[in-house]
């Protein structure tokens, strides 16, 4: 039976492949106090044939641990694997397990895992009961689509979430098909609200820090959940307007953790343009004309140099 959720706010940072690892994440959470952001998920961890050991769980968790929960998204299709990873997960502090049925990668469709599974919400029922049957006292939710092609299913996967155990849905409003289309349709999260009991979170459409608060009254959904918004501006949920040099300061703390946790300066080069390719906050990119520069700079101490510049910092980057 479902129980209380621990998230403080409604508003929910997305799992985002390639994105929301501890790096960029944990400078999300450190930035918005609870009562705006209520939790962070990490990206999905695929579990194949065996279930995974603590220390890749751990990987994804990161080292620090924040007053907002982040749950452990895992993608697979092994009842088995994934009910023993999620067991470890737990016995390791994640505080809240996340099944994905979302991800339509053309990795994961080829696993037959991920948004895949919408053609078959027998399978997701089966999936999600692995797990709370493992764990029946620890937080489950699982994030859907719309559907697979279209969306006729959709109350038939969102009852199939349901009737395995999940303490909460999660519903993005676009379908497998539709992929990442700037078109979002809410009209369907009201449908998964009416099909099922349980909490609905809703996910897509979400532009502005005002549209956190009309999704859930429009919809009619106890959470909202925020994925490529948080990109332009991770500040987001709590509405707050920052300086352009407060700015700076995120992406030049961002370079630097990926470089302290290992990273090549070449690789946290790439991860820091893929951020500023979505960048709007504190107005710092002020033209295409200058994120195109910005992006079109190959060595990382020239792009590394102008945002410390911007942030009032000196030049400390090591080569490595």
């Amino acid at each position: 039976m479902a129980g209380a959720l621990p998230f403080r706010s409604p508003a929910l940072l997305a799992p985002m492949e390639g994105v929301t690892d501890p790096a960029f994440r944990d400078l999300v959470l450190a930035r918005n106090p609870p009562e705006a952001l209520g939790g962070a998920f990490t990206e999905f961890v695929r579990v194949v044939r065996e279930p995974l050991p603590a220390k890749t769980l751990l990987g994804h968790l990161g080292p620090h641990r924040f007053p907002q929960p982040v749950g452990l998204q895992i993608m697979g299709t092994s009842p088995e694997a994934i009910a023993r990873t999620a067991r470890e997960a737990a016995r390791v502090g994640a505080p809240l397990i996340d099944l994905n049925f979302g991800c339509p990668s053309k990795r994961a469709l080829r696993g037959c895992a991920g948004s895949a599974l919408l053609d078959d919400p027998g399978k997701i029922e089966v999936l999600v009961r692995s797990i709370a049957q493992e764990i029946p006292e620890h937080p489950l939710s699982a994030k859907i689509r719309a559907g697979g092609e279209d969306d006729t299913r959709l109350e038939e996967i969102a009852q199939a979430v349901e009737a395995g155990g999940a303490w909460l849905l999660t519903v993005h409003c676009r379908t497998r098909k539709e992929a990442y289309r700037d078109t979002a349709d809410w009209e369907r999260l009201r449908r998964a609200v009416r099909a099922v009991s349980i909490p609905v979170c809703g996910n897509g459409g979400v532009e502005a820090h005002g549209d956190l608060a009309r999704l859930r009254e429009e919809t009619g959904c106890r959470y909202v959940m925020v994925g490529r918004a948080a990109l332009r501006d991770p500040w987001i949920f709590s509405g707050r307007r920052v300086t352009r040099a407060e700015a700076a300061r995120f992406l030049v703390e961002y370079f630097e953790t990926l470089l302290s946790r290992g990273s090549t300066a070449a690789k946290a080069l790439g991860r820091l343009k893929q951020l500023i390719g979505y960048w709007e906050a504190g107005g710092l990119v002020p033209d295409e004309a200058w994120r195109t520069r910005w992006l079109r700079l190959q060595e990382p101490e020239a792009l590394f140099g102008e945002l410390r510049g911007l942030a009032g910092l000196a030049l400390t980057l090591e080569a490595r």
